[in-house]
């Protein structure tokens, strides 16, 4: 279950709960999940009793215990406490992390499109002939589509528009990156951009991706095969946790027809894939024989991997297997 399937979840008891009588409030259009914090338990929370709680006129931990009642059978999910002023706490059931990575070997680079949009409007998009609008609105399109929506023109354009930026300098994926990735207000990047260096966040994005894939070849060199498994590790659970939060990204993303939103994402998601990489063996060291073990962290390497490419891909720029 990915945080954003578990997001249904929790609206779907939400809404079983007004339908049943137990609550008198409006449903929402959305419920958002995170990691738990401080004195919170399990793998993920979500404050949506206490944002009912008014309009249902109850203490905020009466809402959190009926809609624990009504998440606590579900499948995919061990066990639902009730934490503070009214947080619903969640543990996963299984191997999250396993079921996550085999999720996204199934769904290739179309892991996390959906049908988010397909009931909402038109989603406005920048128009116009300039540069960078026409850049955003075409990102902003694919992304909107991979959620089963529409898009209109109309939407307000990126500023400041980057005039006396040379594409040509750039080539096709840095200009995208360029004019992408910032936040519409700020500045475009320049020629930095092209930079083989860490300090650059496309370069860190590709080359996540490259070895990513590299390490995939060099197992099968060594015979081992990619198997969705148990990666205790805390460095793979952090990297799991935004694979698994990555439709719900997309979603947001395409919400809003902001892809610079994604942009940013692929950067955590690349730094967070390093972090998994630089922590724990991936492929077996020496004479050290392969086994379970490193098959599941090659399998959520290559599923990191296939996450960045779709998210590129999203962006119209390419993810090369070598840089």
């Amino acid at each position: 279950m990915t945080p954003a399937d578990l997001s249904r979840a929790v609206l779907s008891a939400v809404r079983s709960a007004v339908d049943g009588g137990e609550l008198a409030v409006a449903v929402p259009e959305r419920v958002v999940v995170e990691r738990p914090g401080p004195g919170g338990v399990g793998e993920w929370a979500s404050n949506v009793a206490l944002r009912l709680a008014r309009e249902a006129g109850r203490p905020p931990r009466e809402v959190a215990e009926v809609l624990r009642g009504r998440l606590v059978d579900t499948p995919g999910i061990a066990g639902v406490e009730v934490t503070g002023p009214g947080f619903l706490n969640v543990t996963l059931a299984g191997d999250s992390v396993g079921a996550l990575v085999a999720r996204i070997g199934d769904e290739g680079e179309a892991y996390g499109w959906g049908d988010a949009l397909r009931e909402a409007g038109p989603v406005a998009v920048p128009d116009g002939s300039e540069l960078r609008a026409r850049v955003v609105a075409e990102a902003a399109g694919r992304l909107v589509r991979a959620q089963g929506g529409s898009v209109r023109g109309g939407g307000a354009a990126p500023v400041p528009a980057g005039a006396g930026w040379d594409e040509a300098v750039l080539g096709a994926d840095g200009s995208r990156w360029a004019l992408l990735h910032p936040a519409p207000h700020d500045l475009p990047h320049d020629v930095e951009v092209l930079e083989q260096r860490a300090r650059n966040p496309l370069f860190r994005v590709r080359y996540a991706h490259a070895r990513a894939r590299a390490l995939v070849g060099n197992g099968a060199a060594l015979g081992l095969v990619p198997e969705a498994g148990p990666v205790p590790e805390a460095g793979a659970r952090v990297l799991a946790g935004l694979l698994g939060e990555q439709p719900a990204v997309l979603a947001a993303a395409a919400r809003k027809g902001a892809p610079d939103r994604l942009a940013r994402r692929l950067v955590t998601l690349a730094d967070a894939f390093f972090d998994f990489h630089d922590a724990c063996d991936v492929l077996p060291r020496g004479g050290e024989k392969p086994g379970a073990a490193h098959r599941a962290r090659l399998a959520l390497a290559e599923a990191a991997g296939t996450v960045l490419a779709g998210g590129l891909s999203l962006l119209g720029i390419s993810a090369p297997d070598h840089l």
